[in-house]
């Protein structure tokens, strides 16, 4: 039986996920846009009157990031990206970068190319 292979984080392509919107403010933050699209958010709405989009704000961070995903460019590339822009400022870059895209991906923020379906 061959041993299954861990996936590394560094080798994913993440994408912006289609089904949110996003714009830049003045300052160069990133704000996105995420509607509230399933049963339970839309039953939320009429019940306890939730808001039918969120709005996150990014930070300076996440927001070069963010403006830095393309679908190409791997996680791996993306971090010497950030090293380049902030030098020891970054650190623990990887750990770092690693747990953000994990955020990112859980929240269906970002998709990873190969890996997720993606729906316009």
């Amino acid at each position: 039986m061959a041993k299954k292979q861990k996936e590394n984080y560094l080798d994913f392509v993440p994408l912006i996920n289609p089904q949110n919107t996003w714009d830049e403010g003045e300052d160069g933050i990133v704000t996105i846009h995420m509607v509230h699209r399933g049963f339970y958010d839309k039953l939320a709405q009429k019940v306890f009157h939730t808001p039918r989009v969120s709005h996150i704000k990014l930070d300076e961070y996440g927001s070069f990031l963010w403006k830095k995903i393309d679908g190409v460019q791997s996680v791996g590339a993306l971090a010497q990206q950030m090293k380049s822009q902030f030098g020891e400022a970054a650190e623990p870059l990887y750990d770092r970068l690693v747990k953000y895209m994990q955020i990112l991906h859980n929240n269906r923020f970002v998709l990873f190319a190969g890996k997720d379906k993606v729906k316009a």
